[in-house]
């Protein structure tokens, strides 16, 4: 049985690539985007290559995983590698091992009158209604912290 899904999204973004990328992964505006997901996300690690990376949640609930790629203003890998419950990760059990490694990507590519963002993850099926929800509307708030005047 498949335990996971893959997903795709591609969003072109009234704002240049460095504006794009920064606005994605630098901790103020990350918090801002993400709360889509959840109000109150946050990371605590490194976008470096070979960094571990803790995406949580007030509760301090999360996942844990590393950055598999980093190209700047390019493309960036993230290879999810667990859960976070009680502040405890969880790398090893059945659970997590029958999805484990999942990838999420993004791609930054200039076009014009902007940026063409495509992001690719791959998702555990009990997951996928709830992100394929929440993903859009994600998506709308990071354009438009993008093509906010104030950011430019």
């Amino acid at each position: 049985m498949n335990r996971l899904q893959h997903l795709r999204l591609s969003t072109h973004i009234a704002a240049p690539v460095v504006r794009v990328w920064a606005t994605m992964l630098e901790l103020d505006t990350y918090r801002d985007w993400t709360s889509a997901f959840c109000e109150g996300s946050t990371y605590e690690g490194s976008w470096a290559p070979g960094a571990r990376i803790r995406f949580l949640a007030p509760s301090g609930d999360g996942m844990v995983a590393e950055i598999a790629e980093n190209r700047r203003h390019a493309f960036v890998s993230i290879r999810h590698l667990g859960l976070i419950a009680n502040g405890i990760e969880d790398t090893t059990s059945e659970a997590v091992k029958a999805w484990a490694p999942a990838y999420e990507n993004y791609r930054f590519t200039p076009e014009a009158g902007g940026t063409r963002l495509d992001i690719e993850q791959d998702i555990p099926t009990e997951w996928a209604a709830m992100m394929n929800e929440t993903w859009p509307q994600a998506l709308a708030r990071l354009k438009a912290l993008c093509e906010s005047p104030e950011r430019a």
